[in-house]
């Protein structure tokens, strides 16, 4: 066995699954997503891709070591001078070095074409989110059931009715929603839309929550307004008449930028206008 040659096919086997985990995790959608939906690729979910670009990582690492241990006598060859003089800044090096700064300098400042690398991954990434869907909160999977019924402005009552009417198996409303969607062969976001189909779907369920679920931000008012059922001209007349001005093509965050306002308090208003509609 020639160690040197086994080094130097190990470091290019890794590198070749280094590129194909990279990629993938590049297009993976970001946590929240994947863990809710059960996301997978090739039967993989983000966490076992995650894995092994992980451990293939330190593969190639230690493979590259090796692989500069061996050729160390090339490596001394490449930063001596034509006076054969050792020169850490030789010509070679210093373009070497240059590239590599122009990246981290480049995409630290946000400069094209670093930038779009980073904006077309987060495009990416929303895209995957609007495909598949978002939690109502940060790994919501992981709430139990009688947590997330809370959160979410549903009876666990109602919750349990629901998901046995859609053929749910559940043990006990203190499983998270992880396990239950384990137990049962689906992703735990098909738990909670189950949920909200059956028994749950009630005007209870169609209230805004206390607290505004993640990536509300992002929506629009009309997109908002869709997703409770609420009439976005009332909603918009209602904010005006609190001197929010707003209109239904926009974000809640450019609403709240636009009234000097943070997202939190133009949902708060939102939130406070559904209440006093569903009580009349």
């Amino acid at each position: 066995m020639n160690m040197k040659r086994v080094t130097s096919l190990t470091a290019f086997i890794a590198l070749f699954f280094m590129l194909l985990t990279s990629a993938v995790l590049y297009i993976v959608p970001q946590g929240r997503v994947a863990y809710w939906a059960n996301w997978t690729l090739w039967g993989l979910s983000k966490e076992q891709w995650t894995a092994i670009h992980i451990n293939v990582g330190i593969l190639f690492l230690i493979a590259l070591l090796l692989h500069t241990s061996y050729n160390w006598d090339n490596i001394e060859l490449y930063l001596r001078n034509k006076s054969r003089q050792m020169k850490v800044f030789t010509k070679d090096f210093n373009i070497a070095l240059l590239l590599t700064l122009i990246i981290v300098v480049g995409t630290y400042a946000g400069i094209p074409p670093f930038s779009t690398i980073i904006a077309i991954n987060s495009q990416v990434k929303e895209a995957a989110a609007q495909k598949y869907g978002q939690p109502p909160y940060g790994h919501a999977e992981l709430s139990s059931l009688r947590t997330f019924a809370r959160h979410i402005d549903i009876e666990v009552t109602a919750a349990l009715q629901a998901l046995a009417a859609a053929g749910y198996t559940v043990a006990s409303d203190t499983q998270s929603l992880k396990e239950i969607a384990i137990a049962n062969g689906v992703a735990p976001q098909d738990v909670y839309l189950a949920m909200l189909r059956t028994g749950a779907s009630t005007s209870e369920a169609k209230r805004m929550p206390r607290k505004p679920t993640q990536g509300l931000g992002k929506l629009t008012l009309r997109a908002l307004c869709s997703k409770y059922g609420l009439d976005t001209e009332a909603v918009i007349k209602s904010l005006g008449e609190s001197n929010i001005k707003a209109r239904e093509n926009m974000s809640l965050r450019q609403i709240a930028q636009l009234n000097s306002l943070s997202p939190i308090d133009v949902y708060g208003r939102i939130r406070e206008f559904t209440d006093s509609h569903q009580t009349m």
